[in-house]
């Protein structure tokens, strides 16, 4: 469970925010498919929890006619339920990103939009400062990304924090040892809906320029280090830099035609 003022001051605003909200009076789903109409007809009640598995199937549905409505149903408990972890997305956390995105929440009137913006930023910011979050940094990163269609005000606060920072510097070496094969074969390391080269171009540049200060600071090995040098340079001359004969294999590393090595890391 989560105890963070900040973020405790943000699930409370949206409880207060979206209180008495529900879907539309004729929204439907597949009974075959999504759930029952006795679970339907929770929707159309306001206030009433849903049971987790309820809650899942519709926060992940992609085929309601009023997403926005079924979102602001659902936010409050949605929101707390990312904050301690009991979401699980078969499909990754951009799952969870885009169901914010398919709302268009950032069109929504000025109080609901900030009480959802708040909340994004709150859960972002605790968890880079957070040992052990019921999230990973990183995936929270793609939800958060997802949700709002850029990673630039997420990756500003990240930013933001002093060097050294312990946790927020180990959570920052864990996104690099779990993304470093898809963004070394230029690859944003989720299946992004929007700006996804955007995106990767900036995150790609922002780890070249920030990343080796907090790698550093957290200890990471000299390869990695390399492996975010190897990032600031253009395919042709990564391919050709002297570290990259004598690399330990990457699994899943794409390799150019020619190149050493082999194709996703082999010999």
């Amino acid at each position: 469970m989560h105890s963070d003022p900040s973020l405790d001051a943000a699930l409370d605003r949206l409880a207060e925010t979206f209180r008495g909200m529900t879907a539309h009076p004729q929204e439907s789903n597949c009974e075959c498919h999504w759930g029952s109409a006795e679970e339907l007809a929770q929707l159309k009640t306001p206030d009433t929890e849903l049971d987790p598995d309820l809650l899942q199937r519709t926060w992940s549905a992609v085929d309601w006619s009023d997403h926005p409505r079924v979102l602001r149903r659902i936010l409050p408990q949605f929101a707390a339920d990312l904050a301690d972890g009991r979401a699980e997305p078969v499909f990754g956390m951009e799952a969870v990103g885009r169901s914010f995105a398919r709302g268009h929440w950032r069109q929504w009137p000025a109080e609901q939009s900030r009480a959802v913006e708040e909340f994004l930023h709150a859960w972002w910011s605790w968890t880079l400062t957070d040992p052990a979050p019921a999230v990973p940094a990183h995936e929270v990163l793609v939800a958060v990304s997802e949700a709002s269609a850029t990673i630039t005000p997420w990756l500003r606060i990240w930013q933001s924090l002093p060097v050294p920072h312990p946790v927020a510097d180990r959570h920052l070496t864990e996104l690099v040892d779990s993304w470093e094969c898809d963004l070394l074969s230029d690859m944003l390391p989720w299946d992004a809906w929007d700006n996804r080269e955007a995106m990767r171009d900036e995150l790609t540049a922002w780890l070249v320029r920030h990343a080796p200060a907090r790698l550093g600071a957290d200890g990471a090995s000299p390869d990695l280090h390399e492996r975010i040098r190897l990032l600031g340079l253009p395919a042709p001359a990564r391919w050709e830099d002297p570290y990259w004969s004598r690399r330990p294999a990457v699994a899943g590393v794409w390799w150019p035609p020619g190149a050493s090595g082999g194709e996703c890391g082999g010999e």
